[in-house]
């Protein structure tokens, strides 16, 4: 269930009312008349079963209530209520599978921002990686695949595609460039530090690496694993799962990729560097693909649903 806190204008109360009796799994309506200051006006306070919140509030944006007053939105984890059940009994699918637009436009927006934080989780794990290709170790790959931030951008770029938002589109694809070009400069700059010191050398490269070969080697899987990635992860975000992103992070060579590029710059070995740069423009590819699809599957089969969630005048309800 979700708990909404709506502050309205006097003059569109009952507009909003009438909205929530409409809509199927709602109920624990209450009403604060002129509670509201800033913006003047009442307080509606509900709860809507997670299947039919998107609806309820794409219809409080329909009446400006987003404009002129503010919509707030809680995730309940316990509910000891008889009229909650009859609620979510009566919303249409399942809490898992609901997509709240609003709540992954919003989560979207946060983690695709270019941020010194998001520059240097990105550059931390890019680094790290590159210790993980010189010394052909896939604990180190794995560790900073986990360590990436870069899904964030890539989720912001499929949202925006679907929900047809240039802006957060155009702001996610930015922070992902950005992000890993800087990145991929800083680890350069890193390899040459460390081959100064002694710590890497070219040979460590060159040698067959078994462990880790497979980050400049490009092959059809390449595309096919980003591609299950990319759904997966979406499936997460959208149905509030973010276990699952962890294992999304350690399944695709994106910052692996980027790092083994970045040493292979540092050396001039152009062969591994283009590799790696294919390697990291198909995981990218293959993700955002996965993910587009993934949220126009969840959009047209839930429009199949549009017509349940409407609550009939005579369906039953508890007195």
């Amino acid at each position: 269930m979700l708990h909404l806190r709506i502050m309205t204008p006097h003059d569109r109360t009952d507009a909003v009312l009438a909205l929530i009796d409409r809509t199927v799994g709602t109920t624990h309506v209450a009403v604060l008349s002129g509670a509201a200051r800033d913006p003047a006006g009442d307080i509606v306070l509900c709860d809507v079963a997670r299947e039919s919140g998107d609806e309820l509030l794409h219809g409080l944006r329909r009446l400006g209530v987003d404009r002129d007053g503010a919509i707030a939105v809680d995730h309940i984890d316990l509910s000891l209520s008889a009229r909650a059940e009859q609620a979510e009994l009566e919303a249409p699918g399942e809490a898992a599978d609901a997509v709240i637009w609003e709540q992954l436009a919003e989560a979207t927006h946060e983690e695709s921002t270019l941020t010194i934080t998001y520059l240097l989780f990105l550059g931390i794990a890019t680094m790290i990686a590159a210790c993980g290709v010189v010394l052909d170790n896939a604990i180190l790959i794995v560790g900073a695949m986990a360590l990436g931030p870069e899904f964030g951008p890539l989720a912001g770029i499929c949202t925006g595609l679907v929900q047809r938002e240039p802006r957060l589109a155009g702001r996610s694809a930015f922070a992902l460039v950005v992000g890993f070009a800087v990145a991929m400069a800083a680890t350069t700059l890193f390899s040459l530090a460390m081959t100064g010191l002694g710590q890497f050398d070219e040979a460590m490269l060159e040698n067959p690496r078994p462990n880790t070969s497979f980050i400049w080697q490009p092959d059809p899987f390449s595309f096919i694993v980003a591609l299950l990635a990319g759904m997966a992860g979406t499936l997460s975000l959208t149905s509030a799962k973010s276990g699952a992103l962890v294992g999304v992070a350690i399944s695709v060579t994106t910052v692996p990729a980027a790092a083994n590029a970045a040493v292979a710059l540092s050396y001039r070995d152009y062969g591994q560097m283009w590799g790696s740069a294919t390697q990291l423009a198909l995981n990218l590819c293959g993700i955002v693909l996965a993910g587009v699809a993934t949220l126009v599957g969840w959009k047209l089969l839930w429009r199949t649903q549009q017509h349940r969630m409407v609550r009939r005048p005579d369906a039953p309800r508890l007195p």
